[in-house]
């Protein structure tokens, strides 16, 4: 078996440890290099990978809502831990070469210049899907960073395996060519949302309210939707504009903290009533295509209208992000027939993944 070594970063004090990696189907346990005493146990639901070959020498592994780092130099190194550990495939990506990477920054350049010159309101819904994925993917991490901030996460590994699987095939149906990746954050509000990269965020107090796995099924499927049109990535395009997607585009990371507070990214984030209701539409079709249970999305209205007997929506009127909702539970109505969006032993999972 190959040694992996690494610096290690505990990310509260300067001091630095040269650990050895050692991957096991729940976790990495990170020990001493010198006397072997146990430095971290990682959860593998927690990893995530700080950057790409493509932009960094060394892109770091590092843990969600966690300040540690952990660095391994070794390209090879990278490569066999990302090959035992799946979910951090992108820490063994090779550098592209330098055509590949010029065709990418030209690709990205021309889709900037689209959105400056064909209007934002009128372009970046044609342009959006063409903004490369791995750029979009490390928008989503900073939206995300931002919006969430320290609020701790769920890590249930079969609830998240479960809720990455569903979430998957809707996405795979919808022809959308990239992995969703599922979080729960724990507690409220009541809310879900979807960011650029493919990241869709749940909050444990929807999965409380919902009264079965169909209605979270429902939920998840207008989220997917999302995706699968990439509303985000056009919403952002629209509210930032030409000059944040072309410091993306030109390795300015450093720069994306100027989106903003987590406020003004929620307000950037809010989808309009025709990206709502195409959501809506396309996540019932998805789920009937798959034969699944399509009621479950109206139904999920229903208990928010149980929730909040006045309707926003209905009383902003025409400056609603959203249509009423009472016109959404109509336009999403369909019978209780087709499979459960879930297995009892995932929806089992599922409503457990925060204990």
């Amino acid at each position: 078996m190959r040694t992996i070594r690494g610096r290690y970063y505990d990310g509260r004090t300067a001091s630095v440890r040269i650990v050895t990696v050692l991957a096991t189907p729940g976790e990495l346990i990170l020990r001493d290099a010198g006397d072997q005493a146990l430095v971290a146990r990682w959860p593998i639901v927690e990893l995530g990978v700080l950057g790409d070959s493509e932009h960094e020498a060394v892109p770091l592994l590092v843990r969600a809502n966690q300040a540690e780092r952990l660095v391994i130099e070794d390209a090879d190194d990278r490569l066999a831990l990302a090959r035992d550990v799946p979910e951090i495939a992108r820490l063994g990506a090779p550098k592209p070469a330098a055509g590949l990477r010029i065709l990418k920054f030209g690709g990205a350049l021309v889709a900037a210049i689209a959105l400056f010159w064909g209007g934002l309101e009128t372009a970046s819904d044609a342009v959006a899907p063409l903004v490369p994925f791995g750029l979009q993917a490390r928008l989503g991490e900073t939206v995300f960073a931002q919006l969430v901030g320290a609020h701790p996460l769920c890590t249930g590994k079969d609830g998240l395996r479960a809720l990455d699987g569903f979430a998957n095939r809707l996405a795979v149906e919808g022809d959308y060519d990239h992995p969703i990746a599922v979080r729960v954050v724990k507690g409220g509000p009541v809310n879900a949302f979807t960011l650029p990269g493919g990241i869709l965020v749940l909050y444990s107090d929807l999965i409380d309210l919902v009264t079965d796995g169909d209605e979270l099924g429902g939920v998840i499927a207008h989220e997917v939707g999302h995706a699968v049109h990439y509303h985000p990535m056009q919403m952002l395009a629209r509210q930032f504009g030409v000059e944040q997607i072309l410091k993306t585009t030109t390795g300015g990371y450093s720069e994306l903290g100027t989106l903003g507070s987590g406020g003004q990214l929620l307000l950037a984030m809010r989808n309009g009533r025709g990206f709502e209701r195409e959501a809506d539409a396309t996540g019932i079709r998805l789920l009937e295509r798959l034969g699944l249970r399509a009621d479950g999305m109206a139904r999920f209205f229903g208990q928010l209208m149980k929730l909040q007997p006045i309707d926003p929506a209905k009383v902003a009127g025409i400056l609603s992000d959203h249509p009423p909702t009472a016109e959404r539970i109509e336009a999403t109505r369909r019978p209780a027939t087709g499979a459960p969006d879930f297995a009892e032993a995932d929806w089992k999972a599922v409503r457990e993944v925060c204990r």
